[in-house]
């Protein structure tokens, strides 16, 4: 009889079932994602032709009393209630705005303007804002009383 020897041992056992995830497909897939995302992103924010409705939206809860520049329809702006010229606009805006300084919060300011003014009237207005440092600017519009079914 030949002799044999030990038995080997691989031959007797079975492999043990791996125990940890792969993650590498995920990864994969999530970088991939990722790619798509920033290549399509900047895409969506191009300028687009809008012909922007009346809204039906409620008006926003607020605890402080914001700021209300206004432009009435033969383009005379307004702060709160006192009409300011062109000129004096960023000067009284940096008096708001230095009337602020100690709270964390920059001041709300509502600023509402006439159908009938140009639009180019309302964005150098708006440009002042942000020029002073006011950048919490919310645009009022009027609610639609009808419900759709004209």
């Amino acid at each position: 009889m030949a002799m044999s020897g030990p038995p080997s041992g691989r031959r007797g056992r079975a492999r043990a079932p791996m125990a940890d995830i792969n993650v590498t497909p995920l990864v994969d897939v999530m970088l991939v994602l990722l790619i798509i995302f920033m290549v399509t992103a900047p895409l969506l924010v191009t300028g687009v032709p809008v012909n922007l409705p009346e809204t039906r939206a409620k008006g926003l809860d607020q605890d402080a009393k914001p700021t209300v520049v206004s432009i009435d329809r033969d383009g005379g702006l307004f702060i709160d209630d006192a009409q300011v010229s062109d000129a004096e606009l960023p000067d009284r805006l940096a008096e708001i705005l230095a009337a602020n300084a100690g709270k964390p919060d920059a001041p709300q300011i509502f600023l509402r303007a006439d159908t009938a003014l140009d639009y180019g009237r309302v964005m150098r207005v708006m440009g002042e804002l942000n020029r002073a440092g006011l950048n919490k600017v919310a645009l009022v519009s009027t609610g639609s009383d009808s419900d759709g079914s004209e």
